[in-house]
């Protein structure tokens, strides 16, 4: 079995909000309720505390509320978009008739029988997941191999069209090795 984890570079402060709403028009949601969730993102401010020293308020113009109990949901919009947009390899691993992609706030799993198959579907979601504004942090991002055979999946790491993801032996996903 092989996994891939896919790590986001700031996955809730990188949603980019304009497409976001359009992902949920996409999606059926109301435009009277895209409007109201627009108006609870627009005009955010922020402030820093640096010392003793506070900075005036500046704009926040991206990215999602930590903390907001909508943020979560507007993110999973996010991320079911674009793994709608994935182009499942077929021939890809089945557990009770589906293929397999675990997805969890921004932990996202996807496994597969083989190297071949996990690596197509890593690389279309990757380019989904770029429509949307996110970007994989290829040093968080791992590959793992679970088998019997102790010579499955010998590389070291996995290559895609742009980056190398580093094989390991565990990883620890949803806080938990």
């Amino acid at each position: 079995m092989h996994h891939f984890f896919i790590d986001f570079k700031m996955a809730y402060d990188s949603a980019r909000r304009e497409v976001l709403y359009n992902v949920l028009i996409e999606f059926g949601i109301p435009i009277k309720l895209v409007r109201l969730i627009k108006m609870c993102l627009t005009e955010t401010y922020s402030r820093v505390l640096a010392g003793k020293n506070l900075s005036d308020m500046f704009p926040i113009r991206n990215g999602l509320k930590k903390g907001d109990a909508l943020s979560p949901l507007l993110f999973n919009f996010a991320l079911d978009y674009a793994i709608s947009r994935v182009q499942v390899n077929q021939e890809g691993l089945k557990l009770n008739g589906t293929h397999q992609l675990l997805v969890y706030a921004d932990d996202v799993n996807i496994l597969e029988g083989s190297v071949y198959t996990v690596k197509e579907n890593t690389e279309g979601y990757i380019v989904a997941s770029k429509e949307i504004e996110l970007e994989v942090n290829a040093v968080k991002t791992k590959y793992m191999v679970m088998s019997q055979d102790q010579n499955a999946g010998q590389s070291h790491s996995m290559k895609t069209d742009n980056s190398s993801f580093e094989r390991v032996e565990e990883v620890k996903y949803l806080g938990q090795l």
